[in-house]
């Protein structure tokens, strides 16, 4: 009886030593990347955000080649008839990059499927103005488009007119 009584004794104070344990191992990671194999984006500059309103157009000379679904491009969609909105918040929109902005097309770097559900109509876009490399700027027309990154899409309209 003793014998029993010291096992299931021993059988009890593992078991709660092992719920213990594996309490202590959850939670959240300190650090690490949540998705892994993916480098994560630099945190957005809120000095370059915009805010715009035009027609997305499928890409002059679009690229065909295979894109994985989950990669931001900027060679698949363009902003036509761009205006700009004077609706960010302020301490935002204030960088030199923002404060250029003055063209009416824009390439639209993002997720090709985000896009595509609003090629042809009317948008209002928000995101961030990336400002072109220096040994690209003035060359030819494809470059010397302003990117923007996509943040926010919103159709405002069912197509151009």
């Amino acid at each position: 009886m003793t014998g029993r009584l010291r096992s299931a004794g021993v059988l009890a104070l593992t078991a709660a030593l092992t719920v213990g344990a594996a309490a202590q191992g959850g939670g959240k990671p300190v650090k690490g990347n949540p998705t892994p194999g993916t480098a994560q984006p630099d945190p957005p500059n809120v000095a370059d955000r915009i805010t715009l309103t035009g027609c997305v157009q499928a890409a002059p000379g679009r690229s065909t080649s295979t894109v994985e679904d989950n990669t931001p491009s900027d060679t698949h969609f363009i902003l036509t008839r761009a205006e700009i909105r004077n609706v960010t918040p302020a301490g935002t929109g204030g960088s030199p990059a923002t404060a250029s902005a003055s063209g009416r097309a824009y390439r639209l770097e993002a997720i090709e499927s985000q896009l595509s559900p609003f090629a042809g109509t009317r948008v209002e876009i928000s995101g961030e103005i990336k400002p072109r490399p220096a040994g690209l700027r003035g060359q030819g027309s494809g470059t010397s488009i302003p990117t923007i990154l996509v943040e926010f899409v919103e159709k405002i309209a069912g197509a151009c007119s």
